[in-house]
């Protein structure tokens, strides 16, 4: 286990080894029209490959980070490149983004295949090459019974899903994920847990994934980023180094028990931090 003090970043390991950054933050700071600073200056590079977690405090501003590497919300200060390039060049083969919110925000008067293929349709894809992506994206998450089952005819679990087939039609690279199993029972989180650990490792994904739990933090990520109170800084950085797969076997040992304190630790110190 290893910890990393500010300005640090395991990241460079991954680009030591010859990956080029998926994402890259640098210098980036959001403060809202109103005068609220949500995040003071961030440096952050996510290695191609990796899946790195963002814990920290309610509203410390991770959620808003998230949303500045996706490209909804411009940072006031800094500069993000993507592949090293601006995000013009999102979309691009290689350089595909997409992110999975906190609720599965799906139409409710569609069915699920049709929620699925919403992105593809926005891109005047071929309906045909659409079909096929939507098919294969819900077989990836277990759907695959369901694609003509309306939204109220699924479980909370099922809808959410459904929202990260709709993600993974598009074939993403980068995958953002905020929160996404923050309002599901534990079983149904574990379960989603270590379905999306394994569609990370099978699809070559890189991941940025926000959550509250450090349960959660520790069995998904390569490396966990705590932010302190807001404003939202980076204050510590924790390597996870530990083999994949991972089963829920993982969750009784002592390794996973250990790397659980250490962040409990850093997170109570995290919460202190801010302003």
């Amino acid at each position: 286990m290893n910890i990393v003090k500010d300005g640090a970043s395991i990241g460079a390991t991954s680009l030591a080894a010859g990956r080029a950054p998926a994402v890259e933050l640098v210098g980036v700071a959001k403060t809202y029209p109103n005068g609220t600073r949500a995040v003071d200056p961030v440096d952050l590079a996510i290695g191609a490959g990796e899946f790195v977690t963002v814990l920290g405090p309610s509203g410390c501003g991770k959620s808003t980070l998230l949303r500045m590497i996706a490209g909804l919300a411009p940072p006031s200060v800094g500069r993000i490149r993507w592949w090293g390039e601006g995000f013009d060049a999102v979309g691009q083969p290689g350089r595909r983004l997409a992110m999975v919110f906190q609720e599965a925000t799906l139409m409710p008067w569609s069915r699920v295949d049709r929620n699925v293929r919403l992105p593809l349709d926005l891109a005047r894809a071929d309906r045909a090459a659409a079909d096929r992506a939507v098919t294969e994206a819900l077989a990836l998450v277990g759907l695959g019974q369901f694609a003509h089952h309306y939204p109220r005819e699924l479980s909370g679990g099922m809808q959410m899903r459904a929202s990260i087939a709709r993600a993974l039609v598009t074939r993403p690279d980068l995958l953002l994920m905020d929160e996404p199993f923050g309002a599901l029972d534990e079983i149904t989180r574990n379960r989603l847990d270590g379905e999306i650990s394994d569609l990370w490792r099978r699809r070559s994904l890189t991941v940025a994934f926000v959550t509250h739990s450090i349960y959660e933090a520790v069995f998904l990520s390569t490396r966990v980023v705590v932010m302190s109170t807001r404003p939202g800084r980076i204050v510590r950085e924790v390597a996870i180094d530990e083999p994949f797969p991972r089963t829920d076997a993982f969750r009784v040992t002592q390794s996973f028990a250990a790397h659980c304190r250490t962040l409990s630790e850093v997170l109570a110190a995290a919460s202190g931090e801010g302003a």
